[in-house]
């Protein structure tokens, strides 16, 4: 039986700006002298600036007063937009990002509209990299789309970083514990950024570091501190941010360069016990391995111009060196593949309760990645006056490697350049309606080297199997991916708008895991590698030969159709929006966590989301907001989507979101947000229910004349006891939820 918990959050870090939904920049609409609203706030999302008025797409803005007020209260990106953003998955409370899907599927995470993700070998540790003190704004881009290339099958998120405007010099410090144990939880935070503007010379630089300690759950258990097996969790962390950028103009011209370096080290004292129902951690087995860790820098370089012969003209290069070690794990319940101290001659049967796991079963992703974009906005006045072209190239390179810590390849080394086209077209047909539309064209060539698969432990049937060593062949290979899209909006009012859209998006085959799995990714590659030494285990009758070619692997994007449909509208002191879709793929991508592979098949995901907020008077701000989520696959792949094809938790681990908040300004600078934030989980799945779980915390700010600014915010007040969804979903096993904290903070400028 389902169950579903309800509780109240109170927070006044996310001011009243921020409405999660589906409609425009949620913030107080702005108006005119005449009081009449404005619904054209720029985006930048989308290669060229833009009003939210001509967005044919449910689109969100989180500003810069909003992000501030998250990194006030210790919030990390991912708990952000996941409470937020409706179609967005609860957030698994850890600093990896698995199973925390967009609208069911993948999500592409850029900042300063370079991609941060690594499609080569998909590694989820992402949002919680980025630092919100170096953060401007947020746009959410809602929906599939292909404008920056692969990964956006579910929507976009793109971190706009600050620039330098005025001199000043900010420094904020706080302390993070649990009720349960403040002496062994409480963690300290701290940032610092200088800005400026000389002339035509403007800079920003940030340095900020945070460090936690022991996580609780609501019964007041310590928690695990890698529940989701690989991924990391969200205690015991150390973790650290520069970021800088420069900027010079001259005339219309503009030159910036910024870097960005991300550090973090999670360094757990115990296993974790996965035989426990919630897992737990196993205070009789100390961990052994290497810390898990984040090494990433990101270097980006842009020019502008806009007075270029074309219109306004965009060149960005940049170059990602990204580095992340994830940690050690033994063979266990949920960990039924590892890598194998020594390599037997022929697959042998290991005996029951053996632990074959090496002490080198720990690997480290290195991925770089450098390119070029080329962006043009050219006006289109001779075909209607307000028309736009915007076109341009894009080339990147990737080299992405996964190593064991003994030196030896987990995957096949692989690298992959790409060069793309693209072009996109807006015409205001009349004064109340506007179309828009265009095209990407992509040529990949990719080539996955020949390496030598470890040998490892699998777990068939209740037989533990050493497998040896496997040749794998590689090969090169070319492909490409043909994406469209097209939409209109029509103003129903000077005040409402009926927007809709179809539009698709890519994403890659992740060959790194497909490569790491060589020789077990099916009954037959099994018995392709090792023939009749593995009977009787499997009934094949070829003979070993402990190899395997994907010569002929013949990759193609995973090519996801949206259609969309939506009603925004803005009164001054009243906004929403409600906007319902239908996602459709023909080779989508599902992880058998039982069977530990993927599968391709057809699927369909269906949603709607709405928001809705209101200024009651100059003191009460209400709002709220919903989602709905849900989707269906080829389980059987017999060419038919039937009724009982559900697509697995870790793709959809919540049916329904919401959230409902009431922001309280006094006369005396300080500011009061309750927030009612809940989410349903998942009884589709018969082998696991995801309970429904809501979350009560309480925040009030206090500005002082000097400007300077005291937080203080205490989550999940009634320290409610829940099972995280997104994290239980990852690997099947059930995880818990965080219990109550508190978050002290005090920031100063000058």
């Amino acid at each position: 039986m389902r169950r579903f918990y309800i509780s109240l959050l109170w927070s006044s870090a996310l001011g009243s700006s921020i409405l999660a939904g589906t409609a425009f920049a949620q913030e107080a609409a702005p108006t005119d002298s005449q009081g009449a609203t404005v619904l054209d706030q720029i985006l930048v999302t989308g290669r060229n600036e833009r009003s939210i008025s001509s967005v044919a797409q449910s689109v969100q803005v989180v500003e810069r007063e909003q992000v501030e007020e998250a990194a006030q209260e210790n919030i990390d990106a991912a708990t952000l937009i996941s409470r937020i953003v409706p179609g967005y998955a609860p957030g698994n409370q850890t600093i990896s990002g698995a199973s925390e899907t967009f609208r069911g599927r993948s999500v592409l995470i850029m900042v300063d509209g370079v991609p941060r993700n690594t499609p080569l070998r998909d590694v989820s540790r992402i949002l919680s990299m980025i630092d919100l003190n170096s953060v401007e704004r947020i746009e959410v881009i809602n929906g599939a789309s292909s404008l920056y290339g692969a990964g956006a099958t579910g929507g976009t998120i793109n971190f706009i970083t600050k620039r330098g405007d005025s001199d000043k010099v900010t420094v904020r410090t706080g302390v993070t514990a649990f009720t349960e144990n403040p002496g062994k939880s409480a963690g300290p935070s701290t940032s610092v950024s200088v800005e400026g503007k000389k002339g035509d010379f403007d800079y920003f630089f940030s340095a900020s570091g945070d460090l936690s300690r022991r996580t609780y759950d609501g019964h007041g258990n310590e928690m695990a501190s890698d529940a989701m097996l690989g991924q990391g969790g969200g205690d015991r962390t150390g973790t650290g941010n520069l970021f800088g950028v420069a900027g010079y103009q001259f005339d219309a011209r503009r030159f910036e360069v910024s870097v960005d370096w991300t550090y973090a080290n999670q360094k757990p004292d115990w296993f974790t016990d996965y035989t426990t129902n919630p897992v737990s951690p196993d205070f009789g087995d100390p961990y052994e391995g290497k810390p898990l860790k984040e090494d990433s820098k990101y270097l980006t370089a842009k020019y502008t111009d806009s007075d270029f012969v074309l219109g306004n003209l965009e060149v960005k290069a940049f170059y990602n060196d990204i580095f992340k070690q994830s940690p050690f794990t033994k063979f266990s319940a949920v960990n039924s593949q590892v890598y194998l101290p020594t390599n037997p001659t022929r697959p042998v049967i290991l005996p029951p309760g053996t632990d074959p796991t090496a002490d080198f079963n720990q690997t480290a992703l290195q991925s770089r990645r450098s390119g070029v974009n080329l962006t043009v906005n050219t006006p289109m006045d001779f075909i209607k006056e307000g028309s736009t072209l915007t076109w341009g190239a894009d080339y990147v390179f990737d080299a992405t490697d996964q190593q064991l810590t003994n030196g030896q390849d987990a995957i096949s080394p692989t690298t992959q350049n790409s060069v793309a086209l693209f072009a996109q077209g807006e015409i205001p047909v009349t004064d109340r309606f506007r179309i828009s539309g265009g095209a990407r064209f992509d040529q990949f060539y990719l080539n996955v080297e020949d390496f030598t698969r470890p040998a490892a432990a699998v777990l068939l049937g209740s037989n533990i199997i050493g497998l040896p060593a496997i040749r794998v062949t590689g090969g090169s290979f070319d492909y490409n991916a043909v994406t469209f899209n097209a939409g209109a909006v029509y103003d129903l009012t000077e005040r409402m708008q009926l927007f809709g859209n179809f539009s698709q998006g890519y994403s890659l085959t992740d060959i790194g895991g497909f490569t790491r799995r060589a020789g077990l990714n099916s009954n037959a590659e099994t018995c392709d590698a090792y023939g009749t030494a593995i009977r009787p285990l499997l009934p094949c009758t070829n003979a070993p030969d402990y190899a395997i070619s994907y010569a002929d692997i013949a990759p193609e994007p995973q090519l996801v159709n949206t259609w969309e449909a939506g009603l925004r509208g803005d009164w001054g002191d009243y906004r929403g929006g409600v906007s319902t879709y239908l996602s459709t793929s023909d080779n989508g991508i599902s992880y058998d966590i039982a069977n530990n592979r993927v599968s391709q098949q057809k699927e369909r995901i269906w949603g709607v989301e709405a928001n809705i907020e209101a200024d009651l008077s100059g003191m009460f701000t209400l709002g709220g907001s919903v989602g709905y989520v849900e989707g269906k696959y080829d389980a059987d792949r017999d060419g038919h989507i039937e009724a009982n094809e559900y697509l697995p938790n870790n793709r959809i681990p919540s049916t329904y979101k919401g959230l409902v908040y009431l922001t309280t300004h006094f006369e005396n600078e300080l500011t009061l947000r309750s927030e009612l934030e809940l989410f349903s989980g998942r009884d589709r799945i018969a082998t696991q229910e995801l309970d429904g779980a809501a979350l009560v915390n309480l925040a009030v700010s206090k500005k002082f004349a000097n400007e300077s600014v005291l937080n203080l915010a205490v989550r999940n007040v009634f320290d409610t006891y829940y099972i995280n969804p997104s994290a239980s979903a990852t690997r099947g096993a059930d995880v818990p939820g965080l219990g109550r904290s508190v978050a002290l903070s005090y920031q100063i400028t000058f």
